[in-house]
């Protein structure tokens, strides 16, 4: 497999695990491409055509120094120029992998956000308030990252002369499906229930060992859990506050999530909304190895970096 190969499998595999479905995903992209075709000529080349292919435009390849096939990874939750250094001290790697956004996909973090509108749907929002409530915090974010110094990282790689890529809304697609199909199996009743059953799954029983494992952080143990909804996992970074009035309403009564804000807990609370937080590292070190499994089934031999709790399902 080369660079653009392992991109191309990140992709769809976020695709085929996305909560909203494949037929949901592809409409988006046959919408995308219709406002590409009724733009004028010169907004069509300030368009980003990576939109017309890859519906999560936080996850990109930012450089190829040598299309070459790929035998040795390094992977991290976050690749700075730290790690970049670290590549090129250990030798023999190929291409680096990061699941956060970095240069451009940082950047266009925003774009992704949009998915949690149809997700929340899906749990009974009504699309119109998801998409209202949606909004203000979508021109948040990207007036956020507005600032940062996006190509800090890139500019690292092309100096040295690795090929660099990220996956961020794939992987986290991939570990929200699957832990959804965990959760929707087992049944659980009480938070309890939904605390062991989290444990029980290998990189929550290593970042429990470093004290960073699944935490109730609204409700108690004894707190049941009604419909649990798993709308803070996927879909660029944390969604409106004011959404937990809304999914209460919708008859939402726990959220399973990777972090939470001191507002959006307050909100959750005052909704009487119960919050899980599986963990924020842990829970993106599931979904990128799931879709690491299938770069080692491809004799792929993967270096983990930055956070990655490596766990193998092959």
């Amino acid at each position: 497999m080369r660079t653009q190969d392992i991109y191309n499998l990140a992709i769809k595999m976020g695709i085929d695990s996305d909560l909203r479905g494949r037929e949901a995903v592809e409409k988006l992209l046959s919408r995308k491409k219709e406002q590409y075709d009724n733009l004028a000529a010169a907004k069509k080349e300030e368009f980003d055509k990576e939109a017309l292919e890859n519906p999560y435009l936080d996850s990109r390849i930012y450089n190829i120094a040598d299309d070459k096939e790929i035998k040795k990874v390094l992977v991290g939750i976050d690749i700075e120029p730290a790690e970049i250094l670290i590549a090129k001290e250990l030798g023999g790697i190929d291409l680096i992998i990061a699941h956060h956004p970095l240069g451009k996909g940082l950047a266009n973090l925003h774009e992704v956000m949009d998915m949690q509108c149809e997700i929340f749907s899906l749990y009974g929002v009504p699309i119109n308030v998801a998409e209202g409530l949606m909004r203000e915090k979508i021109s948040e974010v990207a007036r956020g990252i507005n600032a940062k110094n996006h190509q800090r990282t890139v500019d690292a790689a092309k100096l040295l002369g690795f090929n660099l890529m990220n996956a961020h809304t794939p992987c986290d697609n991939l570990v929200a499906k699957f832990l959804k199909d965990k959760i929707d199996s087992a049944k659980v009743e009480r938070i309890d229930d939904l605390m062991k059953l989290l444990k029980e799954v290998p990189e929550y029983k290593e970042a429990m060992r470093i004290g960073a494992g699944p935490k109730i952080f609204v409700g108690s143990p004894e707190s049941r859990c009604g419909k649990i909804a798993l709308t803070e996992l996927t879909g660029g970074t944390e969604g409106s506050p004011k959404l937990y009035e809304k999914m209460a309403q919708a008859g939402i009564g726990t959220v399973v999530g990777m972090h939470v804000s001191e507002e959006h807990k307050k909100e959750a609370e005052t909704a009487n909304i119960n919050i899980v937080i599986a963990g924020h590292i842990s829970s993106d070190s599931i979904g990128v190895n799931l879709f690491l499994d299938e770069l080692e089934k491809q004799g792929i031999e993967i270096i983990p970096c930055s956070g990655l709790i490596r766990v193998k399902r092959i």
